[in-house]
């Protein structure tokens, strides 16, 4: 199996599962880049690597000359590190959100198509049996065209640290996580919407950390999206609770278990007859972070284009910042990217 070299960008806390995963799929690290140079050689000392630390990317790029990067800097840094990647030409693939501006993100796109080089967002939870189990099922045309979509998330999330001073962390934060995946399991893009964020009494939050949205999808799908971060007790999946509810039937996928339903067999009275969705068991070997790194290897390979291309994430992005745009505004706002 042929095999790559690549350059680790950011070695706090969300990398240690994607360096996990570069040793299951044998791909060699020859650099880890990060501001602090002894991040990048504690990382290097715990997976025993035969990689060089550094505090600057441009010449680890040089030195290094890898297959692709990974990007796993904070949102603020997306940016620049993709493009100076891009620029040098490397493949990038980088974790959410892709950028901490609809402006930045646009650049990052540009780029990418102007030097033909790759660059994808790692979206995690479309790498995950449940999430594939649920898409399937809507997929299977059993409860007929969708026509509304809903997603409660509730969780009383302790974390200290950054979030806790960011102005929107539910939204900017995770909820990336919830609007990419509606536009996973409908196939639909976003349109508009109308949002409203708020920091309930009690929060330990400096920002706003819940939210009420209503978006119009393509297909005159209706997503209507409940969360909060600060909600203790009685938490939901952080995958979150769905009910997506077609012409002909309905399906429900809460707390992680397994999707049911129910679809119309036929008249019946006052309710129309219904039987049992049919579900079945979709399971990804490799989930999560390993997941995306897989599709990068995969189109490194093949040219198999994925399925988070950054022409295709960014409608995700922008749901995000149109939510955020739409509560400042107190009124609807168009989507667009």
């Amino acid at each position: 199996m042929q095999t790559f070299r690549t350059v680790v960008v950011g070695a706090g806390g969300i990398s240690k599962p994607w360096f996990e995963a570069l040793k299951a799929e044998q791909v060699e690290v020859a650099g880890v880049v990060d501001i602090k140079k002894e991040n990048a050689e504690a990382r290097i000392r715990e997976f025993g690597l035969a990689a060089e630390a550094s505090t600057e990317l441009k010449k680890t790029l040089r030195r290094c000359k890898p297959d692709f990067v990974i990007d796993l800097t904070i949102p603020e840094s997306h940016g620049s590190v993709t493009v100076t990647a891009l620029k040098a030409g490397y493949p990038v693939v980088g974790e959410k959100p892709m950028a901490s501006s609809m402006a930045e993100a646009r650049k990052m796109v540009k780029v990418s198509l102007a030097t033909g080089k790759m660059y994808m967002v790692s979206q995690s939870r479309r790498w995950d049996s449940n999430t594939a189990t649920f898409h399937q099922a809507l997929s299977s045309g059993q409860i007929g065209g969708v026509t509304a979509v809903n997603c409660d998330f509730y969780i009383g999330a302790h974390f200290g640290g950054f979030r806790d001073a960011m102005p929107s962390p539910l939204i900017l934060d995770m909820a990336i996580h919830h609007f990419d995946l509606v536009r996973y399991f409908t196939g639909a893009d976003p349109v508009s919407v109308y949002a409203k964020e708020y920091n309930p009494r009690g929060s330990w939050y400096k920002g706003d950390v819940a939210a009420s949205c209503i978006f119009e999808m393509s297909n005159g799908i209706i997503f209507t999206y409940r969360g909060s971060w600060c909600a203790e007790g009685c938490h939901t999946s952080w995958h979150g609770n769905w009910r997506v509810i077609g012409d002909r039937g309905t399906v429900l996928f809460e707390q992680d278990a397994l999707p049911h339903g129910q679809k119309v067999t036929g008249p019946n009275g006052f309710f129309s007859a219904t039987a049992p969705v049919e579900v079945q068991p979709v399971t990804v070997e490799k989930i999560n972070m390993h997941g995306g790194l897989c599709e990068m290897l995969a189109f490194l390979r093949d040219g198999k284009t994925p399925q988070t291309v950054c022409t295709d994430n960014i409608k995700s992005l922008a749901m995000v910042f149109s939510a955020m745009e739409s509560s400042r505004k107190g009124r609807p706002v168009a989507i667009t990217w």
